[in-house]
């Protein structure tokens, strides 16, 4: 990881609390009104041990909004926060949430990130926040890591959608969404999903598209909801 010199210091003592009021301004002026298939967290979180819980890479605002709140009822949540500087801000931030910090890149240290997120999971318990087509893409298309680490760890997958009333989308490859202040928003949750073992790779990709499908649903009946 870089170190940061003292103008990118200043700049982030500036921007976290900037960030910080954006991210209150819409969680607190928006409104979530429908809340679908929380028993599938309950059922996941019962059993003591952790799951993945998985969504689109633009969902991150009302998706990691429902993951925090987790934090809050005493469960073991770690986000997985890109290792270069820039990524300080958001580790800064879910830490504060008190979730755990997993500093790392599937484009750029993907084997040291998964060992330290199976260390996690396995050893610790904790739940690792996974966004399922980023960080840079294809939108919309599941990749593999997931799917691997449920295998390695038995954790199942959790994969959660929202959708907002009225939203800005940004132009970026994942078409990120940013709610409208005031905004009814509806969060979906699916059944959870566990990868067996002793699968070869190529009688992984039937559950990679299943779950891609999976997501793609939730975000339509996220949007249903909304009607």
């Amino acid at each position: 990881m870089r170190t940061m010199d003292l103008k990118r210091r200043i700049n982030h003592m500036l921007l976290t609390p900037l960030i910080k009021l954006m991210l209150f301004a819409i969680w607190r002026t928006c409104r979530v009104v429908k809340l679908v298939g929380e028993q599938h967290t309950t059922t996941v979180s019962s059993r003591g041990k952790a799951f993945i819980p998985c969504y689109w890479h633009q969902h991150h605002l009302f998706c990691t909004w429902y993951t925090k709140g987790l934090i809050k009822r005493g469960l073991k949540i770690g986000f997985l926060i890109s290792p270069s500087v820039d990524g300080e801000i958001p580790a800064n931030l879910a830490r504060s949430w008190g979730g755990e910090v997993i500093r790392g890149s599937t484009t750029r240290t993907g084997a040291q990130a998964m060992r330290d997120m199976y260390n996690l999971v396995v050893k610790q318990g904790v739940s690792p926040v996974t966004t399922s087509d980023g960080p840079q893409g294809p939108l919309h298309v599941f990749k593999i890591g997931d799917i691997l680490l449920s295998q390695f760890t038995q954790a199942p997958l959790l994969p959660l959608a929202y959708a907002a009333e009225k939203a800005w989308r940004i132009k970026s490859w994942d078409r990120f969404i940013i709610p409208k202040p005031f905004s009814r928003i509806a969060i979906v949750i699916g059944p959870p999903l566990t990868i067996p073992k002793g699968l070869l790779t190529e009688d992984l990709e039937p559950l990679r598209l299943q779950m891609e499908n999976t997501l793609k649903q939730l975000t339509q009946q996220a949007q249903d909801a909304l009607n």
